[in-house]
């Protein structure tokens, strides 16, 4: 729905208020004049370019070019009786709005040749006028050539944006349903194979369990390997496809501690490739967490992020010269999921609360690195 206030131009470096005295301005110009007369129809040409102007810009086709071609007349009359130049930037800011080429580089130069007919007529008709009021005349002379093409050009990227913005959606979509369709392949060929060996052993176990209990036995076991073989499978692919890399984290969180205005200073002492997967995973939502905190309730200036390991085990601090409360933190959610997370990795969660800011440490044993390259899970 168009409002009466979106006729006025945007983007032109003039705000609404200055827009609504050019509106009001011609009335002055107007009853200067002293001929009853010339008052009268003076304010009629005001009224009929408003109106006019209102009819170009809630209509489409023909109608557009007809009302703009009345404006010319109108600005051409206002100009010469009255030294009213300033509906000429109405109709320049419309003429941008102009999506056919033809047709805005027509009316543009119409427009332009026009106006400055205009104004060199009243030079020789009302000289003393138009010369108190000549840096208005460049300031009109000048708003009639950069108007229009400046809100062409920005119309015209404005619709590449779009189209980009549209392009981008569609690729979103594509990459959406081929991963759906990976994801497919990636279950079928995970477990399919193994669950129909898991059926055919199961049944043949069933089938010797009465005449060869040890041949029984032993498909069981071959089943039940075979289960934790595709349990262990299904596992490794969850974590792959909802994984958060710490180092891809660290550079989020950069930015969006940059964006809140908060000066962040990082340490990665830790060798981020040997970390496995599952406990990467961990750090890097405890750290989006504790960074977000930060941003949301620390009314922090600075913030320091530290990484690094030990023989034992790897560390993360979050720390700020913020305010925090240790009752309200304990209480929320979002440290409490922390702490979950942390519990299945046998991890730590410790606060800090002084009069130098707030810090948030965490531990993770190097346990389950160990396990896996030992090869046992």
């Amino acid at each position: 729905m168009q409002h009466w206030y979106h006729i006025f131009p945007k983007n032109t470096g003039l705000s609404l208020y200055i827009w609504i005295i050019f509106c009001v301005l011609p009335f002055y110009f107007i009853f200067r004049s002293t001929a009853i007369i010339e008052i009268g129809f003076g304010i009629a040409a005001t009224l009929l370019f408003f109106g006019v102007y209102w009819m170009s810009f809630t209509s489409r086709g023909p109608l557009v070019y007809i009302g703009i071609s009345i404006e010319f007349v109108i600005n051409i009359v206002m100009s010469i009786l009255f030294g009213y130049v300033y509906f000429a930037l109405f109709t320049a800011f419309f003429i941008g709005n102009i999506k056919r080429k033809a047709g805005f580089i027509t009316m543009y130069v119409l427009h332009l040749v026009t106006t400055i007919g205009a104004i060199t007529a009243g030079f020789f008709l009302n000289y003393s006028l138009f010369l108190s009021q000549i840096p208005f005349l460049i300031m009109t002379i000048l708003g009639v050539i950069l108007i229009p093409i400046n809100r062409y050009n920005r119309f015209k990227q404005e619709k590449l944006e779009g189209q980009l913005e549209d392009a981008n959606l569609k690729i979103a979509q594509l990459a959406i349903i081929e991963e759906r369709h990976r994801i497919a392949r990636d279950l079928h060929d995970t477990l399919g194979q193994k669950l129909s060996m898991i059926g055919l052993k199961s049944e043949l176990s069933s089938k010797l369990l009465e005449k060869d209990k040890e041949a029984a036995i032993k498909e069981l076991q071959d089943v039940q390997q075979t289960a934790r073989q595709a349990l262990k499978e299904v596992r490794e692919m969850v974590s792959n496809m909802r994984t958060v890399r710490l180092v891809d984290e660290m550079e989020h969180v950069k930015q969006l501690l940059q964006a809140a205005n908060i000066e962040v200073n990082m340490e990665m002492e830790a060798d981020c490739e040997h970390i496995p997967l599952f406990l990467e995973n961990v750090l890097s939502m405890c750290l989006k967490e504790s960074v977000t905190n930060v941003v949301k309730h620390s009314q922090a200036t600075s913030c320091q992020i530290k990484i690094s390991e030990t023989n034992k085990e790897i560390q993360l601090s979050v720390k700020d010269d913020g305010v925090g409360d240790l009752k309200e933190i304990n209480n929320g959610n979002g440290l409490n999921g922390m702490k979950e997370r942390l519990e299945f990795a046998n991890g730590t969660l410790e606060f800090n609360s002084d009069k130098h800011g707030f810090t948030i440490f965490i531990t993770v044993p190097k346990v389950l690195m160990q396990i896996e390259e030992g090869g046992q899970l």
